[in-house]
């Protein structure tokens, strides 16, 4: 195991460690090693504030798997994701949770949410997919009159373009006057979801906030909302209701029980 490639250096190069032709060339060296010993080799690099490997495009390519570690430290699951895999499928995930004894795999995902006996406030219950892997989520809201010129609009684990989108329909088509909300948007956990299933459970918040009604914690909400309001079919819709199901969820909301936002109950 190697940690990190950009701390390697090659006496064949005069550039520094860290530099592009210094980690092309340890990755090179490392991947002739490897073959040529019949031995697995990790290699560990650094990661861009975007969320890219940092160095050179060529890195990715010399090797046959690109793994993702991803987690927040201030949380306790963490989500191993493939991006590459030259033989094996690239749709897999690996569920952990951080403990004082190390790393535990996370083999049932009701440890994700803690289910609620009563109805809660900005609470909804959605579920995503990562990999192929269904995981039920709980997403909270909270909407507070805002007293800024710009209201606030602050998320932990979805993507703000989105939350902006759905704002942006709540004010049109509900007349919910979202301009006068400070929103926070916030999926526990400490997960980031891109899974833009779960869009119909972060409007459903969004709504139970504003008006200030709790949301039955027995229904779930999962489905992708469109510019004209329509909620939209997702991938794996079957999946998700079974895994819903399973967990205990007697209503789940989606694209089958009802087609636009106008309708949401």
């Amino acid at each position: 195991m190697v940690d990190s490639i950009q701390t390697l250096f090659s006496h064949e190069v005069s550039s520094p460690a860290g530099s592009i032709s210094q980690v092309t060339t340890s990755a090179d060296k490392l991947v002739h090693l490897a073959k040529g010993f019949n031995i697995p080799i990790i290699i560990v690099g650094h990661i861009t504030k975007t969320g890219n490997i940092a160095g050179p495009k060529t890195l990715e390519h010399l090797v046959d798997t690109v793994l993702y570690f991803e987690g927040d430290k201030k949380h306790e699951f963490r989500i191993l994701r493939v991006e590459k895999n030259r033989f094996g499928p690239t749709d897999l995930v690996g569920l952990f949770k951080m403990t004082e004894s190390g790393l535990k795999e996370v083999k049932d995902t009701k440890e994700l949410f803690q289910p609620k006996q009563a109805p809660a406030i900005g609470s909804v219950f959605t579920v995503a997919i990562e990999g192929n892997r269904p995981i039920v989520l709980e997403v909270q809201a909270l909407c507070t009159k805002s007293y800024f010129e710009i209201p606030r609009r602050t998320t932990s684990g979805f993507e703000k373009a989105r939350l902006n989108i759905i704002l942006a329909l709540l004010d049109k088509i509900l007349k919910l006057k979202t301009y006068a909300y400070d929103v926070y948007v916030n999926i526990t956990g400490g997960l980031n979801i891109k899974d833009p299933g779960i869009d119909l459970a972060v409007l459903k918040a969004i709504i139970s906030s504003i008006k200030n009604e709790p949301v039955d914690p027995k229904n779930l909400y999962f489905g992708e909302v469109g510019l004209t309001g329509e909620i939209r079919k997702v991938m794996f819709q079957e999946k998700r209701t079974k895994e819903a199901k399973k967990l205990g969820f007697q209503k789940i909301i989606c694209s089958d029980y009802v087609q636009q936002i106008k309708n949401l109950v």
